[in-house]
């Protein structure tokens, strides 16, 4: 997630396709469409590929994991705000 590199896994089978592809072609296109968590390889074939929700969402919203809770700041302000004070950590 670091960068926004997302390290994916791949069957084997479609690994040795790609393999083939870009030996045949180095110009071979392979599409990624991360909202649908699928890649499509050079010959049209699709793979589904597991990715962990949070770092879809991140990656998707272009944010790192501070940019997320920056995202989430209304409600945590709000959750503060229902909460007793048992430390007061202003002070």
């Amino acid at each position: 997630l670091k960068n926004s590199l997302l390290p994916i896994v791949i069957p084997l089978d479609k690994l040795e396709a790609l393999f083939v592809a870009v030996t045949a072609d180095p110009a071979a296109t392979v599409t990624v469409d991360l909202e649908q968590q699928v890649l499509t390889l050079p010959d049209g074939s699709i793979t589904n590929l597991p990715i962990n929700a949070f770092a879809k969402h991140c990656i998707l919203e272009g944010v790192d994991e501070l940019g997320y809770i920056l995202q989430q700041q209304d409600a945590i302000s709000a959750y503060e705000a229902r909460r007793p004070i048992t430390v007061n950590t202003l002070a």
